[in-house]
């Protein structure tokens, strides 16, 4: 489903909340880290490249209900039965590592990943927020802190301006939080996510553009241009007679260029890729089961295209992880079809020569217990977390951290959800921030807190 937010209130407020200020001020240039690069010369040097396809990015890969650890990258093979579960460690194309076997095709490009192996600081119930914006679930982060993504886009274009800076393919879900990406904050509407997909009540989960009008025109029709643009400029015409065009808003001119534009129709449109390379991502299932995403497969290529077409930031939400019960089973399904799309995704932006620029993030908010209960499933563990990332510029082919020969806790270097995105944030030459930013009170304002640094052994 294609949402387009809202019109932007005339008196400048948003959910209760106004920066007062437009997206270019308070702008300074100051350094990027290495190199000494600056905003500009990031900006810049992306023009001059003239490659089209590239660019700084992320795509934040999401597992709601908090996939099992010790089953995915920290198996434990020497620990008790009911730890170790029914899956086997196998190795992988960087000496040492090993991960599980339903996992082979990641296995063979770990030299392009990394994985943490002790994300410390989780909350225990299912709190998404931690993956979309590196904070803790509280009053201010349900209704102040931006999104990742929104910080994004209020610090970098879009590289296209028929393609939002940040976008979320995820799927509205009946538990909501795991289909929420965040939500822009004091940043305002403007840099909110823009919506394309539904839930399970509003549209099939595999059709991305359907069931959506302007002026009567549904977005099927979107592919013929000709005729979109036709209906625009009737629009536009009218409204200038009108003198209504002037009062149009930030939000609303956005929407009408995105509309305006085929680029978001053609990133969308799967008929145009390569059939061999939506092969390689494998087939999706877009059934809705209870209360979490559908198995879309889909997705990972759809994330890659749009990153492409100009995409800043990019979100998705795959399948539900909550196995309180049938784990091994759930997970015989789910990791194959994770391992297709993720390695499919890493392969892409590597032939693409995009990998070095997108930074790849995939996780849930929290891991299971090592205990293997009564139904064959593992519970909440807030003790301890997993994340796979790669791309970004990143020294890949390590494990960050590790944990006990039960996994129960971190052993050494734990990590911090805020340490992830600052790394992340350094990626997309964010970090430091580049430019001031203030909140409706008029206090300088950061999508990190003081102190919090870059992973080191990754920048």
């Amino acid at each position: 489903m294609l949402t387009i937010e809202g019109r932007r209130p005339t008196n400048c407020k948003v959910n209760g909340f106004c920066d007062g200020h437009s997206r270019r001020e308070f702008l300074k240039i100051g350094a990027l880290g290495a190199g000494g690069m600056t905003l500009a010369d990031l900006l810049r040097a992306e023009a001059e490249a003239k490659i089209g396809r590239s660019q700084k990015a992320i795509i934040n890969i999401f597992l709601p209900g908090g996939p099992p650890h010790l089953d995915m990258w920290d198996l434990k093979p020497e620990a008790p039965s009911e730890i170790r579960g029914e899956f086997m460690p196998i190795p992988t194309n960087v000496p040492g590592i090993e991960i599980c076997e339903l996992f082979p095709r990641l296995a063979t490009l770990m030299d392009k990943c990394i994985i943490i192996r002790s994300i410390a600081d989780c909350q225990s119930g299912h709190v998404a927020c931690q993956c979309m914006t590196g904070r803790k679930l509280s009053t201010n982060t349900e209704r102040f802190h931006p999104s990742a993504g929104a910080w994004v886009s209020r610090l970098l274009n879009s590289a296209n301006p028929g393609i939002p800076s940040h976008l979320s393919l995820m799927h509205k879900t009946s538990h909501k939080q795991w289909g929420d990406p965040g939500h822009g904050g004091f940043l305002g509407m403007a840099h909110a996510a823009f919506r394309l997909k539904g839930g399970k009540d509003e549209n099939s989960a595999s059709d991305t553009v359907k069931d959506r009008k302007l002026n009567g025109i549904t977005l099927e029709r979107l592919r013929d241009r000709k005729l979109l643009m036709q209906a625009m400029d009737r629009f536009k015409r009218d409204a200038d007679t009108a003198g209504q065009m002037t009062g149009i808003d930030s939000c609303t001119e956005q929407a009408l260029g995105i509309l305006t534009s085929s680029s978001l129709t053609q990133a969308l449109d799967l008929s145009q890729e390569d059939s061999k390379i939506v092969a390689r991502y494998g087939q999706g299932d877009p059934e809705f089961r209870a209360d979490g995403a559908p198995k879309l497969t889909e997705n990972f290529l759809l994330a890659r295209r749009l990153v492409e077409a100009g995409a800043r930031y990019v979100s998705l939400n795959f399948s539900r992880w909550d196995w309180h019960s049938d784990n091994f089973n759930r997970a015989r399904t789910d990791f194959p079809m994770l391992d297709n799309a993720l390695s499919a995704l890493i392969l892409d932006l590597k032939e693409r020569q995009m990998l070095d620029d997108v930074s790849v993030i995939c996780w849930g908010e929290f891991g299971r217990t090592p205990k293997i209960n009564s139904k064959k499933g593992r519970d909440h563990w807030s003790r301890v977390s997993a994340a796979l990332m790669a791309g970004g510029g990143m020294q890949t082919g390590q494990v960050i951290g590790s944990t006990n020969r039960l996994a129960e806790v971190p052993k050494d270097r734990p990590v911090k959800f805020q340490e992830i995105f600052a790394t992340l944030y350094h990626n997309m030459g964010l970090f430091p921030m580049p430019e001031r930013v203030f909140d409706f009170r008029g206090r300088s304002q950061s999508p990190i807190d003081e102190g919090v640094q870059p992973l080191r052994e990754l920048v």
